[in-house]
């Protein structure tokens, strides 16, 4: 290595997604140059990351290998996302992995930010045997509370998708079906299928939101997607609440009461 330069040496550690060879290393670990040095930490530390998150996809994939062992072949992750905010539908989404899929990074949505998140989302929707996604509005969630709201989005869901599944892999919920299923506990964090489902739902709900900033521009959606953040608050002081707003969370129905003018951008 010390007849490269260091922006080649640059150059072929993040080219090199493989193995270095037992003498590249022993080359980069002995050169005295401390730019290669502080480049060969770098690489190190990549490559752990890299090793953790395959771990971690093995741990996820463990629910899905025991259904696969009895002999199921589609099985669908189920989440939903939107619960606690004061404006905007509750989403859920419904995702088929295939059995050789390969998705390094899965979790839990909200532990992701939205780059990965967004990347994510791409490689779930290129890999995935089916998506379905279900979402139950702000006046649904007012009528029948946001349980039933979130059960009722899951099962649309699962009824969008165009692969009937076998099992159900579900994030804290029973749903009344008479598809098999397990319902586990933070299931988002532990299950692959949970967590593609989780982005899925994650991402189309915050484009949803986003969208709606530009119709509600004084509430900030699109940053806070819906969530009672202090500008958020304000907003609904100042200009009252919309029809995207839960008349049923408080604080909406605190200031829903006081008769204030439904904003609307007509």
């Amino acid at each position: 290595m010390k007849d490269k330069s260091i922006n080649e040496i640059r150059t072929l550690l993040n080219q090199h997604e493989g193995e270095l060879t037992r003498n590249q290393k022993i080359e980069l670990e002995q050169d005295p140059r401390k730019g290669v040095q502080a480049l060969w930490k770098q690489w190190c530390k990549r490559k752990e990351q890299e090793s953790l998150k395959h771990e971690r996809y093995i741990e996820m994939s463990k629910h899905e290998q025991a259904c696969i062992s009895k002999g199921y072949r589609y099985i669908a992750g189920v989440d939903e996302v939107g619960r606690g905010p004061l404006a905007g539908p509750v989403v859920a989404s419904a995702v088929i992995l295939p059995e050789d899929f390969q998705i390094i990074g899965l979790d839990d949505s909200k532990k992701l930010n939205e780059k990965t998140r967004e990347e994510l989302y791409e490689q779930i929707h290129a890999q995935a045997i089916s998506i379905g996604i279900g979402m139950k509005s702000a006046e649904e969630i007012d009528r029948i509370n946001i349980y039933e709201a979130s059960k009722a989005a899951m099962m649309e869901a699962i009824e969008d998708l165009t692969v009937r599944p076998e099992y159900l892999l579900i994030d804290a919920m029973k749903l009344p079906l008479t598809i098999p299923q397990e319902s586990i506990i933070k299931g988002d964090a532990k299950s692959n299928s949970i967590a593609a489902a989780s982005i899925i739902a994650k991402v189309t709900r915050d484009r949803y939101m986003q969208d709606l900033d530009k119709k509600y521009p004084h509430y900030s959606f699109n940053s806070n997607v819906g969530y009672g953040t202090s500008q958020h608050l304000e907003a609904l002081r100042i200009h009252g609440i919309t029809e995207e707003h839960r008349k049923s969370f408080a604080p909406v129905s605190e200031i829903s009461g006081k008769q204030l003018t439904i904003f609307d951008d007509k």
